[in-house]
């Protein structure tokens, strides 16, 4: 077995690219190592997928600011599994295994992921096995695909004793949409669109990964105005999806009026997003070279009046609760996750943050123009639902601070770039979007179009923490939990 080798270590005086990452082809000691180390905790895994012949994996070591991308060529598709050596891998390589066909020796977990059996040729996956559970008085409890209300799909399997979980089991794909294979060999302009539409909740954040790694490969270079609205655009929508889960999760814990405050709250966001931008989710206006959409006086305005009502909701939301004992009762020390197990998982946003780890993309890898605002990364360590809604209130604080900063430095200017000559190349980005980091990578044909687009959704990282959570709560605070979490299916499912 390969000794675990540190990313530092291997990186050495090496230059990083403009994305900020260092590029390696390694061969498959090196990978294992690399795994090895990520197991260790020496670094961070942050993105896992198939190009080619090669397997690549995205790594960083936030402490001391170091990013790498490793290249393996595989062995007629086959090379040594990552997960072997460090769980948060697996997913990620079930699923390039279903949907490249490379085959991860050593996998521990041989089950198809995205795949259900439907794809042609591929029937023999139609039979999914749910792990056992062992022990006296156990049953199970299925839930979904199919749940009450407007929600995506997604199965959950139970195994509880009386009202305590014993076990959750997660089995998703079910929104798997083919994003990536449609990106391949499109033009910058229909892959962008498509991005886009990952997770529509994220849309922005989508947009600026993608149109950064664009940027990053063909050496084009936004506008200072584009790069402060998409800040702009980015923290509009973090405040949209972080007040809308507030209230959610106070709905399900029977609190209606926060959920109706919060839900009216959402709106005015929404629609000072199309007032100013042209779309309530502001989708397609973050394009690579710029943005598609610029901002007039009496949208600054709009926009200020939008941070006035905020701070007014904001305040009155954690007045009413910490004044209601019957809703934290449901809150505190409910769904907690570990410290441990945030670590390994090197969970972002909400769910790390809550948990005591303080990675924020704006922060520890910054870009611009985060880079030149002056906010903070606030965390809690309770690690339960309680803690993952403070650190949201905690976020929409520090949006309206930035706002407020973003549009004092708004000057005129132009809003986009014309694309350099430049056809091909590489690039990745690293984008924080309101549920966590988003990932984005891309590599350019000779002829200036996509050959290859991968992007990684914060949820892969944290879909397996909801598994841990529930363990030890009532079958009644699943909701709680799940809401607390807000995990994306559709930027999961590919």
């Amino acid at each position: 077995m390969s000794a675990a080798l540190p990313l530092v270590d291997l990186v050495g005086d090496r230059a990083a690219g403009p994305d900020g990452y260092v590029r390696l082809a390694v061969d498959v000691d090196t990978w294992t190592a690399l795994a090895q180390g990520c197991a260790a905790g020496l670094h961070d895994l942050g993105a896992l997928w198939a190009d080619g012949a090669s397997m690549r994996m995205a790594l960083s070591d936030g402490d001391r600011g170091v990013r790498a991308i490793a290249s393996l060529e595989t062995e007629s598709g086959r090379y040594p599994s990552v997960a072997r050596r460090h769980p948060p891998a697996l997913r990620l390589e079930r699923a390039m295994r279903d949907l490249y066909g490379v085959q991860p020796v050593g996998l521990p977990d041989p089950r198809p992921w995205l795949d259900h059996g439907r794809w042609p040729g591929r029937e023999d996956a139609a039979r999914y096995e749910f792990l056992p559970a062992e022990g006296e008085g156990l049953h199970q409890i299925p839930v979904g695909p199919v749940h009450a209300g407007i929600i995506e799909p997604g199965h959950f399997r139970f195994t509880a004793n009386g009202e305590t979980v014993v076990r959750l089991e997660e089995r998703l794909g079910y929104v798997h949409k083919g994003v990536e294979g449609l990106m391949a060999g499109a033009s910058v302009e229909q892959a962008a669109r498509i991005v886009g539409r990952i997770s529509g909740d994220s849309t922005v954040a989508y947009a600026w990964a993608f149109a950064r790694a664009v940027e990053a490969a063909l050496g084009w270079t936004p506008p200072p105005r584009a790069v402060l609205l998409r800040g702009v655009m980015a923290e509009l929508e973090r405040l949209a999806h972080h007040i809308n889960d507030v209230g959610a999760i106070c709905n399900d814990a029977s609190v209606v009026t926060i959920h109706a405050r919060c839900t009216l709250q959402r709106e005015d966001a929404l629609a000072v997003s199309d007032a100013c931008f042209g779309h309530r989710l502001m989708m397609d206006r973050v394009v690579p070279g710029g943005v598609a959409a610029d901002l007039s006086a009496e949208g600054i305005g709009k926009i200020r009046g939008l941070v006035a009502r905020f701070e007014e909701t904001h305040a009155e939301i954690l007045r009413v609760y910490d004044s209601l004992p019957s809703l934290q009762d449901r809150t505190i020390t409910t769904g907690i996750v570990s410290p441990e197990l945030v670590r390994q998982y090197a969970a972002g946003g909400f769910v790390g943050r809550a948990t005591g780890r303080a990675f924020d993309a704006r922060k520890t890898f910054a870009y611009a123009p985060y880079d030149r605002l002056d906010f903070e990364v606030k965390v809690r360590t309770g690690g339960d639902v309680d803690a993952r809604l403070l650190v949201r209130m905690d976020e929409i604080g520090e949006s309206l601070r930035m706002l407020s900063q973003l549009l004092g430095r708004l000057a005129p200017g132009e809003i986009s770039a014309g694309r350099p000559s430049v056809a091909a190349g590489e690039g990745a980005a690293l984008v924080e979007a309101f549920r966590g980091d988003v990932f984005a990578s891309v590599r350019f044909a000779a002829d200036g179009r996509l050959a290859r687009v991968h992007a990684r959704d914060a949820s892969w990282f944290q879909w397996p923490l909801l598994e841990a959570a529930v363990e030890g709560n009532i079958v009644a605070d699943f909701p709680l939990c799940n809401k607390s979490f807000n995990c994306s299916y559709s930027g999961h499912d590919l």
